[in-house]
């Protein structure tokens, strides 16, 4: 049903969301690490992951089979 490469995409889409969302929490408070909600930057990071995984599996078959993405990469 899911490909290799398919979920190879779909991983690569959740981690890199998962961590754009922990570094945006963590970005206020970048210089002094005393005082970061980790507990809620990995909220954000989950969520964000969560959010683009989702994504991914809604677009599956859609697109490319092998991706996560709506859009084809096949240029005609």
């Amino acid at each position: 049903m899911f490909s290799a490469a398919y979920l190879k995409d779909l991983a690569e889409r959740a981690l890199s969301s998962f961590a754009g969302g922990v570094l945006t929490v963590l970005g206020g408070d970048a210089v002094n690490v005393w005082n970061v909600d980790y507990k809620m930057a990995l909220g954000v990071g989950i969520g964000a992951a969560l959010v683009s995984a989702l994504k991914g599996l809604a677009a599956k078959g859609v697109g490319d089979s092998d991706t996560a993405a709506f859009l084809s990469a096949r240029r005609d």
